[in-house]
């Protein structure tokens, strides 16, 4: 079977992975699309992120969906043929933080397509994958692309549940790649009264215009873009840190209102803060990383038809073509969320 394999930034190739077989309580599936994500394009663009660097051959991906092909021994509540998001997160479920509940802590995390440990964790771009049936969630009523959305969208919701209540807040979003663009949508379905967005790109703004954002602003054109949100100490209740950028999070620290709350999603490294603000403002800051139980609910939303992607998928290309794929998705004049199609 093919599958998409990064060496070292830039050095992306498709090469043949022997098929696994399954054994009792997985699944083998078909792959049908798999969404390039933003460690991806680290990996292909930098060879890692941070301190986080490839050691070996890596194959990439873990935003996938596909049929269900076999089944192994015991398996129930899932049939030959079915379309499936499958999670990335395989938590141990034994350590001492999936022992509380913090599944995404795993000390044994084997989080698809990840070079944070060694050796690294192989991704799930491959056109035939062996999971665990509990990583399966059906995808009735939603096409392949849809289904591969869960994963980012998933991400948006872990951060939505660790800002708390949300109804009737206040909400700046920085950074308008998929994962700012997720979080209007998550945060809109959570009860926020008015979301403010910004980003350096107009394509990325018009999307989150589209999506739902009230005011979108592109903080490259206008350094003060933000001032008018300044007055009585700061606007904002809660803020989705996107980017990862230092400059991003800094400008909208002096935004914020006294206890609000800061979710930092981005990951482009350490960064130094305005403790002094932080402080006197009396603000949360709050990481968030990953997901684990938050799958199985982007799932339900999109087939409840409560939040809607597809506006967010803005080409699918054919496995033959995965290097002009991740080109394409490094381009954020061009490209929101690119998939790849294994057919």
């Amino acid at each position: 079977m093919k599958a998409i394999v990064i060496h070292a930034a830039k050095d992306l190739r498709i090469e043949e992975r022997a098929p696994e077989e399954p054994g009792p309580g997985q699944v083998e599936i078909r792959l049908a699309t798999g969404g390039i994500c933003g460690s991806d394009l680290h990996y292909f663009n930098h060879g890692g992120f941070g301190a986080i660097r490839l050691k070996e051959p890596m194959v990439l991906g873990h935003e996938v969906a596909g049929h269900v092909t076999k089944l192994g021994a015991g398996v129930e509540g899932l049939a030959i043929g079915q379309l499936v998001g499958v999670s990335p997160s395989r938590p141990c479920f034994s350590c001492k933080y999936c022992r509380e509940g913090m599944h995404n802590q795993c000390l044994n995390m084997r989080f698809y397509g990840s070079a944070m440990p060694f050796p690294h964790i192989q991704g799930a771009f491959r056109e035939g994958l062996v999971a665990e049936a509990w990583q399966c969630v059906p995808a009735d009523g939603l096409s392949a692309g849809e289904a591969a959305m869960a994963e980012p969208l998933a991400v948006t919701l872990h951060a939505t549940r660790r800002a708390g209540e949300m109804l009737g807040k206040s909400v700046l979003v920085t950074g308008c790649g998929p994962i700012g663009v997720l979080a209007i949508l998550a945060a809109r379905r959570a009860g926020a009264n008015h979301i403010v967005a910004t980003d350096l790109s107009d394509y990325t703004l018009a999307m989150a215009k589209k999506v739902g954002a009230d005011i979108v602003l592109n903080s490259g054109n206008a350094t003060d873009a933000l001032d008018a949100y300044k007055a009585d100490k700061g606007t904002f209740d809660v803020l989705y840190e996107c980017s990862g950028a230092q400059a991003a999070l800094v400008s909208a620290i002096a935004v914020m209102r006294p206890g609000a709350t800061i979710l930092q999603l981005g990951l482009g490294g350490d960064m130094s803060l305005p403790m002094m603000a932080i402080t006197a403002k009396e603000l949360s800051l709050r990481g968030s990383f990953r997901f684990h139980g938050e799958y199985a609910m982007a799932m339900g939303l999109m087939q409840k038809g409560l939040i809607d992607v597809k506006p967010l998928i803005s080409e699918t290309v054919g496995l033959d073509e995965a290097r002009r794929g991740f080109e394409l998705a490094s381009d954020r004049s061009k490209a929101m969320k690119v998939q790849i199609s294994f057919g």
